[in-house]
């Protein structure tokens, strides 16, 4: 029997919001609820009842009488569609003086907003942007990065009915084209600059260039950034607008469309690395209804709570974040390197706002691991309940280190889900144990399942990462897919009438989920299916490596595996590093997962939410071109793995 690391005592279990609902659902429906898979059981079996419940954990809209329309189609089936109901007014339903937010940076900027300001910004800008002639179904966009200006924006175009998207400063003028191109704002909103590990970086020639070249662009406006107390340069771009005449206005309270169930609210994108990003269209309801099920059923959050995230605009995460406001919990936002000034940042960070829920990457734990970090025993983190990791699948020796380094009685949440549902497949549970590896359990409402090469499912064995059955945050398409095609094709020609998300996962005898990695990227040497993550978990064991990527090379009518390294600072792969990783693959893994080539590298490529771009690098060593480095934080580093004369030898 696996022994859990982690598991809540009776009292706190008892105290979640997750254990008063099986309580109420078990009275009201006679069925035992004694553990979470009865609930999980009874949401699937009963969707419509289950949903009706989400909605009642506090969303300000009129819910009508039906709850889902077709639900045996997938796609197609319709959630809610007599209900009516606006997104900024559920995170702005607090007007009180009490604080909503705290924007902080790595400069040491702290700007709290109480919930008052917030609401009043937002009203202010949204008269200036119905003055501009934004109405429902317009595009607002922003290139911005993680500060109150960002969600004031968004409230505001959400109030209206525009659709909002964004994506983080840092990218280039044609990464941002490729993406705010195909949506065409009427509207762009965007900083005067940002920062990056120490480094001032300003925006002027950047909006210049997409003023002029954004196609239905009406209007920019800049707010200040590099200095808050400065007006921004606004030169000569064409159409900009000063964020401080924007807020000039007397607005007290903003109009709050009450809108369809399904209208649109966020365009999303797809990393972007294959080609031209995918724009994910996703509804304010299902959107909604998602999050704040995840917030306070799997996350248990509350009004009590302070909620951070370290997350850029352009990842879905920020999304994810900012519906906290919905539950009333106050948020942290942060913008720049997580390890600017130094490598305690943001455990510093948590320390001084108390923040009780802690959200981040896979990557920055595994970091922290190697970087020696013990935020236990460095800060005070007495208020944190839960951490959460997203980006990547998490080793199992990065569980070791929460529980050693950061804090014995915690909930560690591996999650998992994406861009493409804008929340999550699997993730926290409050009232289970924690094991070694596992994320802890499949959503509420979420027909998750593994199926196999022949469609069937499977447990306890390796497959693919499926959802059967419809859920309200599945996307309402693709911009500029009118009849499906594309969307369809996306996630629903693998297994027909179910959702196949893509990812090479398993599901464990503790009811667990485990992520093994990407199923395009899943290896397959002499027929035999292997994940990333499996290699990446055995590779980071080795003291020496700081991190790694795996790809499958094309080699004598087969498939060999290639690993390369990064390694810590003036260290050099040499022969005898190569056989103690081997050796760490071999006795952990199995001889199939040993690799045939070990390179070492000075960097390795990743998007900018941080995730390795394994495809990415297997075309460059194929000789394929990658066709949108702009989708890429650091794209010379795939210079690197070009014409490698170690890769043409046996």
């Amino acid at each position: 029997m696996t022994t859990p690391l982690w598991q809540p005592s009776p009292r706190r279990r008892q105290a979640t919001r997750l254990a008063r609902l099986m309580n109420e659902v078990a009275q009201e429906s006679g069925i035992a609820m004694d553990e979470y898979a009865d609930l999980h059981a009874w949401s699937l079996v009963n969707p419509e009842a289950f949903w009706r419940r989400v909605w009642a954990l506090g969303v300000i809209g009129e819910p009508g009488e039906r709850v889902l329309e077709r639900p045996e189609a997938m796609p197609g089936a319709r959630w809610f569609p007599e209900a009516r109901l606006n997104m900024a007014a559920n995170l702005l339903r607090r007007q009180d003086d009490t604080i909503a937010l705290v924007a902080c940076d790595e400069r040491g900027r702290r700007e709290p907003l109480s919930h008052a300001e917030l609401y009043r910004r937002v009203a202010r800008l949204t008269r200036t942007l119905g003055e501009l002639g934004v109405t429902a179904g317009d595009r607002v966009a922003g290139l911005v990065p993680n500060s109150e200006h960002a969600l004031i924006a968004m409230l505001a175009s959400a109030s209206l009915g525009a659709i909002w998207s964004s994506c983080s400063p840092d990218f280039g003028v044609q990464g941002v084209l490729d993406r705010f191109g195909q949506i065409a704002p009427r509207v762009l909103i965007a900083a005067d600059g940002y920062y990056w590990n120490g480094k001032a970086i300003p925006l002027h020639d950047k909006l210049t260039e997409l003023a002029g070249q954004l196609p239905g662009l009406e209007r920019l406006i800049v707010f200040p950034f590099l200095d808050p107390q400065a007006a921004p340069e606004l030169g000569a771009i064409p159409g900009a607008m000063a964020w401080s005449k924007a807020l000039d206005n007397q607005a007290s309270d903003p109009p709050f469309t009450l809108l369809p169930f399904d209208h649109p609210l966020y365009v999303l994108y797809s990393s972007g690395t294959t080609g031209q990003p995918k724009c994910i269209l996703h509804g304010a309801g299902g959107t909604l209804l998602q999050h704040l099920k995840e917030h306070r059923l799997h996350c248990d959050l509350g009004e009590e709570d302070v909620l951070f995230y370290y997350t850029t605009c352009g990842w879905m995460m920020w999304n994810w974040l900012v519906s906290g406001l919905a539950t009333g919990a106050r948020l942290v936002l942060y913008d720049g390197s997580p390890f600017a000034p130094d490598r305690s940042s943001l455990w510093r960070l948590a320390e001084r706002e108390g923040v009780t829920c802690f959200g981040t990457s896979a990557r920055y734990l595994t970091a922290c691991d190697k970087a020696g970090l013990r935020p236990g025993r460095d800060h005070d983190l007495s208020t944190l309940k839960s951490l959460l990791s997203t980006g990547s699948a998490l080793p199992h020796e990065a569980f070791d280190y929460v529980y050693r380094e950061i804090k014995t009685d915690l909930l560690l949440a591996s999650i998992s889900g994406g861009t493409d549902i804008v929340s999550c497949f699997a993730l926290g549970c409050p009232i289970r144990p924690v094991y070694r590896g596992q994320l802890q359990c499949r959503g509420l409402g979420m027909a998750v399942a593994v199926y196999d090469d022949a469609g069937q499912p499977v447990s306890g064995e390796k497959g693919e990462l499926v959802c059967t059955r419809p859920f309200p945050a599945m996307p309402l398409g693709f911009w500029n897919d009118p009849d499906g095609r594309r969307y369809r094709a996306a996630y629903f020609e693998r297994f027909p009438g179910v959702w196949a998300h893509g990812d090479y996962a398993e599901l464990t005898a503790e009811d667990g989920v485990i992520i093994h990695g990407r199923a395009d990227t899943v290896l397959n040497p002499g027929g035999v299916r292997i994940g990333t993550a499996e290699i990446y978990r055995q590779v980071e064991k080795v003291e020496e490596v700081l991190e790694s990527l795996c790809i499958g090379q094309q080699w004598q009518d087969d498939v060999r595996v290639v690993l390369f390294v990064r390694l810590r600072d003036g260290l050099v792969l040499d022969e005898a590093l190569c056989r103690r990783i081997r050796e760490t693959i071999r006795t952990h893994a199995t001889p199939r997962h040993v690799p045939a080539k070990i390179l070492q590298v000075t960097d390795l490529p990743r998007t900018r939410s941080g995730k390795l771009v394994e495809l990415a690098v297997r075309d460059v060593i194929e000789g394929r071109e990658v066709t949108n480095r702009e989708a890429l934080a650091n794209p010379e580093a795939l210079a690197l793995f070009e014409d490698l004369p170690e890769l043409r030898q046996p």
